[in-house]
């Protein structure tokens, strides 16, 4: 069961140069900048409310991202729903129907689980499912 939208992440060339407009226009906080090597990605969150903005930018050179930025340029990547149960989410989807990028949950920011549903199942927009790691 979808809990709340958890964050809405932008792709970005330079995490660093990139917070500057939500820090200094926006007067919003970053909470912090991780790498998630399972993602090859380098990630930096805003809180806002209940929601974060998270930032995300290629960590290595083969990272997926490096496409998106390529093709699409920076902007809007991907939704994110909290889940209370990953697996139980993909297995659910997958009986609906639905196309997801992940069959399985893997690693994300925070330790938390994360499988992605592919754009094609819900009108071009990447659906990333999250479940938190109980101590966060």
């Amino acid at each position: 069961m979808l809990k709340k939208i958890n964050h809405i992440a932008i792709a970005v060339n330079n995490l660093e140069e990139a917070s500057k407009f939500y820090q200094e226009v926006m007067g919003l906080t970053l909470s912090g900048v991780e790498v998630v090597p399972a993602q090859k990605t380098k990630v930096g969150f805003f809180k806002i409310g209940e929601s974060n903005i998270e930032l995300v930018q290629p960590s290595e050179p083969d990272s997926p991202l490096v496409k998106f930025l390529e093709t699409k340029g920076q902007g809007i990547h991907h939704l994110c729903f909290e889940v209370d149960d990953v697996e139980a989410e993909v297995r659910a989807f997958l009986e609906k129907g639905a196309t997801m990028v992940d069959q399985k949950p893997r690693p994300g920011a925070h330790h938390s689980k994360v499988a992605f549903v592919h754009p094609k199942s819900s009108s071009g927009v990447l659906i990333e499912l999250c479940e938190l790691s109980k101590d966060h």
